[in-house]
C-alpha cells in the first residue's frame, strides 16, 4: 500500500476499534458518534469520511473477516481435504480474536453485541449470505470442482459456516467456560466426512439413470 493509504487504514483501524470497544461495553443505543470520535482522537467529520453510521463501523468489520475467510482459504494447499481447508478458514479470524486474554475479552462481549442486537444481527445475517456465495465460488477453483457442480460448494459452505454460527452462539452464552477455537475443531470433526466426500453429483444417481 501506498502512504496515503496505509494512513486510511490505520485511521479506519483506529475508529473500528474505538466503536466497538465502547458499543460492547456500553451497548448499541447507548452509544453516540460524539463518543466514538472522542475515543479515536478524530474529529466527527473524519468519522464520517470513513464511516455512514455506527452501524456501518460493525458491517465494516464483518466485511473485512468475510474477505479474510475467503483469503484464507484460498490460501490454503490445492491437494488438503475441504474440512482441513474450511476448518483452517473459519478458525483463523476465531484465533485471531482468542489469541491474548484482553482481545478473548473484548471479542466476546463483540460476539454478544452483534447476537443480541436485533439490527446488528440482521445485518451480520446479510453478510453471512455474502461469506457463503464467496466461498462456494472459492470452492470451485479447487480440484475436481467446476462451476457445473454448484450442489457441492454451496452446501460445503453453508456447513462450514453453520459450524462458525454454532461456535459463536455457544461461546456468546457460555463466555469463559467455552474454547471457541477448541469448539469449531469439534463442529468440524462432526462434519468432515461429508465435506470430505466427492461433489455430490458424483455420488447420487440421475434421473435418467435410475429410471433405466
Amino acid at each position: 500500500m501506498t502512504l496515503a493509504q496505509r494512513k486510511r487504514q490505520l485511521v479506519s483501524d483506529e475508529l473500528t476499534e474505538a466503536a466497538l470497544q465502547l458499543l460492547a461495553v456500553k451497548g448499541f443505543d447507548a452509544v453516540t458518534v460524539d463518543e466514538i470520535v472522542a475515543a479515536a482522537g478524530v474529529s466527527k467529520r473524519t468519522f464520517f469520511r470513513y464511516f455512514a453510521s455506527k452501524e456501518d463501523v460493525v458491517v465494516q468489520f464483518l466485511a473485512d473477516m468475510g474477505a479474510g475467510i475467503r483469503a484464507e482459504l484460498a490460501a490454503r494447499p490445492a491437494d488438503e481435504p475441504p474440512s482441513v481447508a474450511l476448518r483452517h478458514a473459519m478458525t483463523v479470524p476465531i484465533h485471531a480474536c482468542t489469541d491474548h486474554p484482553d482481545h478473548a475479552e473484548r471479542a466476546l462481549r463483540v460476539v454478544r453485541l452483534i447476537l443480541g442486537t436485533p439490527a446488528l444481527h440482521a445485518r451480520f445475517l446479510e453478510r453471512r449470505l455474502r461469506w457463503s456465495e464467496d466461498l462456494a465460488a472459492e470452492l470451485t477453483r479447487r480440484p475436481g470442482l467446476t462451476a457445473a457442480d454448484d450442489l457441492y460448494p454451496r452446501l460445503a459452505a453453508g456447513m462450514a459456516l453453520t459450524a462458525f454460527d454454532v461456535t459463536l452462539e455457544r461461546w456468546g452464552a457460555g463466555g469463559d467456560a467455552v474454547d471457541p477455537a477448541e469448539l469449531i475443531a469439534r463442529v468440524f470433526a462432526t462434519l468432515a466426512p461429508a465435506l470430505d466426500a466427492p461433489a455430490l453429483d458424483a455420488q447420487v444417481p440421475s434421473a435418467t439413470s435410475t429410471a433405466t
